[in-house]
């Protein structure tokens, strides 16, 4: 399998909207409204201080995606990325995919020079998603996050 990672373009919008359904039903089993998820994906490709999407691709299919948002941080004086809705097709997960997407996250934030950290949350029922993280090197954080829905 060729495989190479690039940024997320307009022509992808059905296929990171079908990754970030896909994520939403696997990682938590929950059934995201499509119109609102395309609204949403729709809005990060028009505006790049929204994130940025990174796309896995193979023989002209998107196989895996995933993307960053951004939070300052006054304590450093640096970025954190927050990796979002990472996903890899069913029938491509062990085979390297998240590992590229990955990599390609580490080397656009070092390239930027001023990211201290890569972050993400995951669902603590998510061992799949557990084992990758962890085999790739990330840790768990001593935080617990709060929300409340508006």
């Amino acid at each position: 399998m060729s495989l190479s990672v690039r940024a997320g373009r307009v022509s992808d919008l059905d296929a990171l909207v079908r990754s970030t359904l896909g994520n939403a039903l696997d990682s938590e089993g929950l059934h995201l409204d499509a119109t609102v998820v395309r609204r949403g994906v729709k809005a990060i490709l028009d505006d790049p201080a929204k994130g940025r999407l990174f796309v896995a691709e193979a023989e002209g299919q998107v196989i895996g995606s995933t993307y960053v948002t951004f939070e300052w941080s006054d304590w450093h004086d640096a970025w954190y990325w927050w990796i979002q809705s990472a996903y890899v097709v069913p029938a491509k997960r062990g085979t390297g995919v998240w590992t590229a997407l990955y990599r390609a996250i580490q080397a656009a934030a070092r390239k930027e020079g001023n990211v201290r950290s890569i972050r993400l949350y995951v669902e603590s029922n998510n061992e799949s998603g557990l084992r990758a993280y962890r085999g790739h090197g990330m840790k768990e954080a001593p935080y617990k996050v709060f929300e409340q829905v508006l």
